[in-house]
């Protein structure tokens, strides 16, 4: 896809619908906590400790991320983002509920919103990017909330996501069960396109097995909802559902004892927010001020000059 453009095949409206309902559930989808806990270790490659960072959408990404994440930046403010300003409340409840020890005493460094401006040393936004109506628009927003020399931490899903039971609705010539989703190389265009700097890309494939098709589409329904533009527009019937349950044993695989098995590609992504760069005219004249302070956040020049 062309890094000015969202996923051709994700329908906008729909997605937007779903961004912002209420989250119907208080525990977060397992896959989510899991790519959580793997994105996790990742930080341990950061040499820089946040003072304030910002959990995207904590419901969904991981309410138990969220404790981890406080016991590895004990002395660090966190803020809590909900699309609904009822999930951020809710959001806010549990964790204050079911981790009173940890929190109790710092309860007023748990705050709601953004925070100023450009002022978070970390953004940690998990499984959120593909599905969002506006990724762009998205990615300008965490750029914004980062101050200069902060980073973001983010994961979603890559395009070989549930490519089995894509051809399990291929074969049955039923309309895709899923949008599009994102290459990782593509991300990293349009982290550059929002501002950020040297962004590191990589990626893994998770197999998940399930003992029969029943539970397979359970989960599918934890993670998310089909958001392709083309999708079928109606209501389906008993007929079919008993037709999708046959097709789903197609599933099955020896290797995995005959349990069901489903491949979920996730990409992970860091970047940078870098000192702006200056726009030069022909004639462009810069203070000595502003050229110790540019010089001196590039740790380019010594305390004197």
């Amino acid at each position: 896809m062309s890094p000015v453009s969202r996923p051709p095949s994700l329908d906008p409206v729909a997605a937007a619908r779903w961004l912002g309902r209420p989250a119907p559930s208080l525990i977060s989808p397992w896959l989510h906590e899991e790519v959580a806990s793997r994105m996790q270790e990742r930080l341990d490659f950061i040499t820089l400790q946040p003072q304030q960072w910002v959990h995207w959408e904590p419901l969904s990404g991981g309410v138990a991320a969220h404790k981890s994440l406080v016991q590895r930046y004990p002395n660090a403010r966190a803020w809590l983002v909900c699309e609904q300003a009822e999930n951020a409340l809710a959001a806010r409840s549990l964790m204050a509920r079911n981790w009173w020890q940890v929190l109790a005493w710092r309860e007023q460094k748990q705050q709601l919103g953004l925070p100023s401006e450009s002022s978070a040393d970390m953004l940690w936004a998990n499984m959120q990017l593909h599905g969002h109506p506006e990724p762009q628009a998205l990615l300008r927003a965490w750029h914004q909330a980062l101050s200069v020399n902060g980073f973001l931490m983010f994961s979603c899903f890559g395009p070989d996501t549930l490519r089995e039971l894509r051809q399990v609705y291929e074969r049955a010539g039923w309309p895709q069960p899923a949008h599009e989703f994102t290459d990782m190389h593509d991300w990293g265009d349009m982290l550059v396109q929002a501002g950020f700097a040297e962004p590191v890309m990589d990626m893994e494939r998770i197999t998940l097995t399930y003992a029969s098709p029943e539970s397979l589409l359970a989960e599918l329904r934890e993670l998310g909802r089909n958001l392709h533009v083309n999708r079928f527009a109606g209501l389906r019937g008993r007929t079919w559902k008993r037709s999708l349950l046959s097709a789903l044993m197609a599933l099955a695989r020896p290797e995995h004892d005959g349990r069901l098995s489903l491949s979920f590609e996730i990409v992970y992504g860091h970047a940078l927010k870098p000192q702006p760069r200056l726009k030069l005219a022909s004639k462009t004249e810069i203070g000595l001020d502003q050229m110790r302070h540019m010089l001196r956040s590039s740790g380019g020049m010594p305390d004197k000059l």
